[in-house]
Order: C-alpha cells, then structure tokens, then sequence
C-alpha cells in the first residue's frame, strides 16, 4: 500500500510512478463469466471497527460481502489476528520499538514456540505489507502485531523438525471493505499493494521457489480479465482501476480448509512472483535489518497490486 502508484508496470522488471493509467467507469460484469471464482461488487459490510488502533496507522476494520452465488466472505479475508499470538517486535513504532539496527534489540528474549519436541530452535525475520501470519509444520506460530500500518517487522524462535513445512497467509489490507482499495491522497479508489520477505535460521529465505496462490482479487472494472490456466488466477490484463466502489468488481476464492497442514499438497499451485525492493517500497522496519534479511528476496502472487489475499508454501531444508 505505499504512496507509489507502481500499476501499469507491475510486470515488467522496472517500477515508476505513472500518469497514464486508465481510471474510468468501467463497463458492467458480463454475464457470461465462467471462471472458478465467486463475484462480488461495491463495498461489503462493517463486522468490526478498528480491530487495532495506533498514531499515524490506518483504520483497521473487518467486514463481510456475499457474492452472486449467496457465499459469504469475510474481508478483507479469513484471520486470526483478534485471537492469534502476536509475534515478537523487531520493529514496531505503534509499541515504541524502533531500533536502528538488530543491536539494538534482544532477540534472547523472544519467546521458542515448540512445534515438535524433537525437534531443533530455528529463528527468522519477517517484514511484510501488510498482515502475515506463519505456520510451522502445521502449527500457528504466530501473526503480525500490525495488521495494517505502520509497517513493522518480527523476530520469531521456534522449535520444530526438519525438513520444515512453512505456510503463510498474507492479506494487503483495505480501507474499502470488498473493493481492495485505500484512500492517497485525494484518491480513495487507490488499490495499493504488498510484499512479503523472510529469512530462517535452517537456510530457508523467500524466493521462487516458493509456491502463492491468490484466494482474493480487487478492484477489478469487469471481472473477465481475470484468466485462469491450471490453478494460475492471472490478473495481468487487468489494467483499468474503477473511479467508483459501486462500479468495483472482486474475485474470492474459498481456502483449503487444511491450507497450513504439514501434508498439504501444494505442488500444483503457481510459483511465487520476485519483485524488487523498488517496487515494493520497503520502508524502516525492514531498511534497517538488511544484514538480517540477507539475499531472501520480496515474493507475492504474480499481480503485486491486484491480488489481495496470498498463500505461500514452502518445504524447508
């Protein structure tokens, strides 16, 4: 979700601010729609207001939207930040920790998860925008203390057993509940964009290797631009942001139920998109622990803007 407006090139190497991108109203969802995903349009419902608040952070809200088929979906997607243990602070402005670099904080006293008795300590770093919530070999470690902004990052000590099975879900937050879009400036159809990089003791890093796959897509003007090629839910023609939230189509897709287990066959799903730090815009709670993150690369869905809701997969060393 930074201030950059990086949507026309998203998918090509380079990333700069554009004056040229097609903001219309666009025409209305056809009727002959045959994709795999449920379609939604305008602006859902209010479940939960400011489900966490901090200075200078956005609104933080959970809503609902039920989709032409009568399904409904919670939004901005299915989470456990309300419930789930929050993962210990590397960087985070809203609990005053904003250290300039990793000896600044004592990662000692981060808490180990245990996940296997037998198994070994394995430590990470996690940056993400915006929400991210991390399984172990089935287990939930823990979720973001931030789930919106400002932007933070975690430290995490876990023990558990190799070859490490690591699942996690990410959501871009939204201001518009079903419509994937934020207010920049004057522009509150602004459809944002995330990113996600981490960094494992056992020699696991993000990169595209990984396997993401997209359960959430918005805004979209007309949702036929969406293709789908296997199990690989392309957004990439879907150049047109609606002016409006009533003229704004989504896609939702319903999540495996088992999405995180260890035996969870994710072997058919796409393979993570690499994206540049120009593109993701990383900001302090991730700039400032470079060393940390080393060569783990910034990985998504293949649409950084579009796709709202990822799941990535990752067998470990």
């Amino acid at each position: 979700m930074r201030l950059s407006f990086c949507f026309l090139l998203l998918f090509i190497v380079s990333c700069k601010e554009s004056t040229t991108t097609s903001i219309v109203t666009p025409t209305p969802m056809t009727s002959t729609y045959s994709g795999t995903g449920s379609v939604t349009q305008g602006l859902g419902s209010i479940t939960q207001s400011a489900i966490y608040n901090c200075a200078g952070g956005r609104i933080t809200n959970l809503g609902k939207i039920e989709s032409t088929d009568k399904k409904s979906w919670i939004l901005p997607g299915e989470n456990n930040f309300l419930t789930g243990t929050k993962l210990y602070d590397l960087y985070n402005e809203c609990a005053k920790i904003t250290p300039a670099n990793i000896s600044q904080i004592d990662t000692s006293k981060a808490p180990i998860i245990e996940v296997d008795p037998d198994g070994e300590i394995i430590s990470g770093f996690l940056y993400g925008d915006n929400y991210y919530e991390l399984y172990v070999n089935g287990k939930l470690i823990g979720v973001d203390p931030v789930p919106y902004t400002p932007f933070n990052s975690s430290f995490v000590k876990f023990k558990a057993k190799r070859p490490v099975q690591y699942a996690i879900k990410l959501i871009d937050w939204e201001e518009n509940m079903g419509v994937g879009t934020e207010l920049n400036g004057s522009n509150s159809m602004y459809p944002g964009d995330g990113g996600f990089v981490a960094k494992f003791s056992d020699g696991t890093s993000t990169s595209s290797l990984w396997k993401a796959q997209t359960f959430y897509i918005a805004p979209l003007a007309n949702v036929g631009c969406v293709t789908e090629t296997a199990n690989l839910r392309n957004s990439a023609t879907c150049t047109t942001i609606p002016n409006t939230t009533a003229a704004a189509f989504a896609l939702h897709w319903e999540i495996p139920s088992n999405w995180f287990a260890k035996d969870f066959d994710f072997s058919t799903w796409p393979s993570a998109t690499i994206f540049t730090s120009a593109q993701v815009g990383p900001k302090t709670a991730y700039t400032n622990f470079t060393s940390q993150f080393g060569s783990a690369q910034f990985i998504w869905s293949s649409n950084l803007v579009l796709d709202n809701l990822v799941i990535l997969r990752f067998k470990g060393n």
